[in-house]
């Protein structure tokens, strides 16, 4: 689309996305790239490895929440809208927000592929560059596909993220203050289907 006239504006898409969620419980919207996406439901197994984090978290360091499907303003001037599998901030931070929170204060955002013909340029392309530009410190890719997982640090506007570590499942990966945990990912083996 070169024509902007057709394109969606960040507060149609917003109205829209609300529609959806409301009426159409499987399908939730977002917003990148200035293209509408569908984050469809997902699989037992994907919501196990977000649930898996979400209990590291509240074990390990409980003043931290990993947030599931919270809604955050990415991308230059905040046009992007996006769902992550998990935004891991202060617990608390995203009291009194409406539906879409400007990433500031978000520690690190989480994604879990999954087996869609969309997750290699939305979660490995799309989401790594407009978190990063969003100056989100951390990004956590859990690869299932690749059984691999991925955190990508030193956010970089043009290019997304500057430094990336890769373990593949059964690996520990740490993950440096102010995250401060280390992630084993043996159990994630289980999960990749």
């Amino acid at each position: 689309m070169t024509d902007t006239s057709d394109q969606l504006l960040v507060e149609e898409f917003e109205q829209l996305a609300a529609f959806a969620e409301r009426e159409i419980e499987t399908v939730r919207l977002e917003f990148l790239g200035g293209r509408l996406g569908l984050r469809k439901a997902t699989n037992g197994n994907h919501g196990t490895v977000v649930m898996r984090l979400v209990h590291e978290w509240m074990q390990a360091r409980p003043e931290f929440g990993l947030y599931p499907a919270r809604g955050l303003k990415v991308e230059a001037h905040g046009q992007g809208r996006v769902l992550p599998d998990g935004a891991l901030a202060p617990v608390g931070h995203f009291a009194g927000h409406g539906d879409w929170s400007d990433p500031d204060g978000v520690l690190m955002t989480v994604e879990v592929t999954s087996h869609d013909s969309y997750t290699h340029h939305r979660d490995r392309v799309e989401k790594r560059q407009a978190y990063g530009e969003a100056g989100i410190p951390f990004y956590l890719l859990i690869d299932r596909d690749e059984s691999t997982v991925a955190l990508y640090s030193e956010p970089d506007p043009r290019i997304g993220y500057r430094h990336a570590r890769r373990v593949a499942f059964g690996a520990k990966l740490l993950l440096p203050e102010p995250l401060g945990i280390e992630l084993d990912t043996e159990k994630l083996k289980q999960y990749v289907d």
